[in-house]
């Protein structure tokens, strides 16, 4: 699979896959993450957190875990995890915004010079 293909990611993306990579979460957690990640630019309806969800399912760049349900207060709740290639495909978009943002930084020091 060609990684390069599947970027940029969106920032609702980039941010979901973000919040998955120290530990699998539930949605919940997962929106309340994402919202902590991007200093509350990104805050997600229901609605558009589980659309983003069943498509990175749907791509294989997340799986439900094998603890697939978390209990908490009684309800059952989804748990969900990177795959390997959700994985090679969040480090890929780092590196692109890395390789972006010292572009930018070299284009300001040479402005200054």
């Amino acid at each position: 699979m060609d990684i390069q293909a599947n970027l940029p990611l969106t920032e609702v993306t980039y941010f979901i896959l973000l919040s998955l990579a120290s530990e699998p979460k539930h949605g919940y957690a997962i929106m309340k993450e994402v919202e902590l990640l991007s200093g509350e630019r990104v805050i997600m309806s229901t609605g558009t957190l589980y659309g983003a969800l069943k498509r990175l399912l749907d791509q294989g760049w997340i799986i439900r875990s094998n603890n697939d349900t978390e209990k908490s207060s009684g309800r059952e709740k989804k748990v969900y995890s990177l795959t390997t290639l959700g994985t090679h495909i969040l480090d890929a978009e780092i590196r692109r915004l890395e390789g972006l943002v010292r572009v930018a930084q070299l284009r300001k020091i040479g402005e200054h010079a």
